[in-house]
């Protein structure tokens, strides 16, 4: 026995859809079936800018990596030749640590755009790095007791807000 169009159609939906119910779709702050067409339109202009910036994140780690060689190349070439010394090496940490807080961006980017949480603990240890990236490429010569105090208080708030997040367990959980 055949079945006619609309009941093959009735069932590829799903049962939700076919009662009417609200789809159950990501970021319902955002939803594409929004009743005032003008917002509607500008949630999907927002959905579609967030997915420009993970492109454009992707070629910003690409170029972060191509930097990177280029900052090992150059200080190997320099003489004394394929000697580093330490400022090099930690202005080569430095580079390592802006790729890899990118890396860490376009995760947030990514899990914003694939699941209905948004990964505050990821956030907060996004934060972490670039921080232990500032301390790591400080110049103690050139910077303030003030700046170093800020940089200091900054790293402890930071610390101890992912230390709550990990010990609570709220990194699974959504933050609205």
């Amino acid at each position: 026995m055949e079945n006619t169009v609309a009941e093959q159609k009735s069932a590829e939906q799903p049962s939700h859809l076919l009662k009417g119910e609200p789809k159950n779709e990501l970021h319902q702050e955002l939803p594409i079936d929004f009743p005032d067409p003008f917002f509607r339109g500008l949630h999907h202009v927002i959905r579609f800018a967030i997915r420009v910036l993970a492109v454009l994140m992707v070629a910003v780690i690409l170029w972060g990596v191509g930097d990177v060689v280029y900052i090992i190349y150059e200080r190997l070439i320099t003489p004394p030749i394929l000697l580093l010394d330490i400022n090099d090496i930690f202005y080569t940490f430095g580079g390592f640590m802006a790729v890899l807080i990118a890396v860490e961006i376009f995760i947030n980017i990514r899990l914003y755009l694939g699941t209905n949480i948004f990964p505050v603990q990821l956030v907060v240890a996004t934060a972490l790095m670039a921080i232990a990236r500032k301390v790591i490429v400080l110049d103690f010569e050139e910077i303030t007791p003030l700046y170093l105090l800020g940089i200091a208080a900054t790293t402890l708030a930071l610390g101890i807000t992912y230390w709550l997040l990990r010990k609570s367990g709220s990194s699974d959980h959504a933050d609205h």
